[in-house]
């Protein structure tokens, strides 16, 4: 057995679909980007009673754990299984900046996070692949049957350009502007709202693929933008895309709200992110300055939360 440390940690990030949700499930791209300005550090420290956990979610004894901590509880065995290591008196503290089920990567995050204090505190190698086995194990459990973006984004430093039955494709980009996330405070309804799409689809197929399709164009657009830092007309594209969400009915008043403030104050662009029906809306901004002013107006027209995010920064792993 390898000389296990005393204590280890294991960082991750949340993320955010910058524009392509809902047109994804019916064979149009996405793009997602890593959050930074949201993070997750899991600790990892030897203790002498049976494995505790301390969360925002739950503190206390492994083994009395609800539910929504399942796929740590499975994490924590399959890893120890398979390094053969003991994992009975672990102490696992948990810090979260991401609000769950908001479309933040909340528990794709924290598995990422887990994973790495794990390997960590058993002294073990490890490679992008094997992270990305173990956290496809928990998103398994916590999603059922997830894309995998969630997982990749989480884990990267690049933003990650997605299409349905395709690979994932590492975007490099030198932007110079500032990626501003508000969270409604009201959890996102993404099962209806996806359910509600195909609804749509099947009532109304020709208006609704057509709008399906540009959500698609404009995405291509944006990743074109992207890679030639032309900010001012991706901010145009997102709002374009805000849109076309709102035909598939998938926005709500507090969303169409923030999204027209943000505009209002000066963002080049605005759309929610996500499943929709509550969850999290972004905006994007020219300077830090701006960014800051976009933030404060939001938080002062019912946004719970903001966050900040440089883009093209540390864009390399």
């Amino acid at each position: 057995m390898k000389t296990l440390n005393k204590s280890a940690t294991g960082k991750a990030h949340g993320k955010i679909i910058l524009i392509g949700e809902h047109a994804v499930v019916y064979g149009e791209p996405a793009i997602a980007f890593p959050f930074k300005a949201a993070p997750v550090m899991v600790k990892i420290t030897k203790t002498e009673t049976p494995a505790r956990i301390a969360s925002s979610y739950y503190s206390g004894p492994l083994n009395e754990a609800p539910d929504v901590l399942a796929n740590i509880k499975l994490l924590l065995e399959t890893i120890g299984h398979d390094l053969d290591q003991p994992v009975e008196n672990l102490s696992i503290t948990i810090t979260s900046c991401i609000p769950a089920e908001r479309g933040m990567g909340s528990s794709a995050a924290v598995a990422n996070a887990f994973v790495r204090a794990l390997f960590n505190y058993f002294n073990t190698p490890l490679d992008k692949e094997r992270l990305l086995y173990y956290v496809d194990i928990s998103e398994k459990i916590a999603h059922g049957n997830p894309s995998g973006i969630d997982a990749r984004v989480t884990s990267s430093e690049f933003p990650v350009f997605y299409r349905k039955g395709s690979t994932f494709e590492a975007l490099s980009i030198h932007l110079t502007g500032y990626l501003i996330a508000a969270d409604t405070g009201v959890k996102g309804r993404t099962g209806e709202s996806v359910a509600d799409v195909a609804r749509c689809v099947e009532k109304q197929p020709e208006q609704t693929m057509e709008t399906i399709r540009t959500i698609g164009q404009l995405t291509l657009q944006a990743k074109d933008a992207l890679a030639h830092n032309a900010l001012e007309h991706l901010g145009r594209l997102l709002t374009q895309a805000h849109s076309m969400l709102q035909k598939l009915t998938v926005s709500d008043d507090t969303l169409d709200h923030l999204v027209e403030t943000a505009i209002q104050s000066g963002a080049l662009g605005a759309k929610l992110t996500g499943g929709g029906r509550g969850g999290c809306m972004i905006a994007l901004a020219q300077s830090e300055q701006k960014a800051k002013i976009i933030a404060d107006k939001l938080l002062e027209q019912g946004a719970v939360n903001t966050w900040i995010h440089a883009l093209g920064e540390d864009n390399n792993e």
